[in-house]
Parts: structure tokens; sequence; C-alpha cells
């Protein structure tokens, strides 16, 4: 016959528990902050080049709270560009979260020549408060 199981149960007064959470939130933001900054780090990657030159060119706006936060940076995209020369879909390869919707933003209204398949490509935002 299998022996019981036994549970050890420590009481922990509510004082004791607020700051077993504010430790447990500390230690996961700097968990993802820590990952974040290697993130946007990222390792190097290689623009395919496939000779699409981008016919017209949309800046992103630069988020208020980044500019307050002097949160600067670059962000990498990775866009699949139709046929017909639209930007499909922008897979982000890093960047400041802050800052990476405004790039995607931006980079969906941009327009390419025409080619006869779907290509990829890598495009770059530096976002610096000057």
């Amino acid at each position: 016959m299998a022996s019981p199981v036994h549970w050890n149960v420590t009481r922990v007064s509510p004082e004791e528990e607020t700051v077993s959470l504010r430790n447990l939130r500390k230690s996961i933001t700097a968990a993802l902050m820590i990952f974040l900054f290697g993130l946007a780090l990222g390792a190097p990657v290689a623009a395919e080049d496939d000779g699409r030159k981008v016919k017209s060119r949309v800046a992103p706006t630069y988020p208020e709270l980044a500019k307050r936060m002097n949160v600067t940076g670059a962000v990498k995209l990775q866009v699949t560009i139709a046929p017909n020369g639209v930007v499909k879909t922008a897979k982000v390869i890093g960047g400041h979260p802050l800052l990476v919707d405004p790039a995607i933003d931006a980079v969906k209204k941009w327009k390419y020549e025409p080619a006869s398949e779907e290509s990829t490509q890598v495009v770059e935002f530096r976002f610096e408060n000057n």
C-alpha cells in the first residue's frame, strides 16, 4: 500500500505575501528587460538583395512616450513584398517594443517596384531623439 503524501504548509502574513509578489514582479520585469535587450541586439541579418527598389517611403512617427523616456535605437523588420510591390507582411527581427509598432505601420505603407514574384527584404529604421 502506498504511503500517504504529507504537505508542509506554512502560513504567510499578508505583508510577507505582498513582499513576495513585489519580488516576483521585479524578477519577471528584469528577466523581460534582459530578454528584450538581447532581442534588440540580435544576430546580424543579411538583407536579401533582389534588386527591388522602393518607389515610395513613409517615415515612422516617433511615439511621444518614447521621446519622453528618451528611447532610441533601431528596429529591424523582415518584409515580404508581393509581386505588385505592396508590402504583405512585416516580421520583427529586433527593436525596442515602443518603437516596433510605428516602424511596422510605416513600412506597410511603402510601395516597391513590381516584380515577377514575391520577395523578402530586411528594413531597418533608426529612431533618434534629437
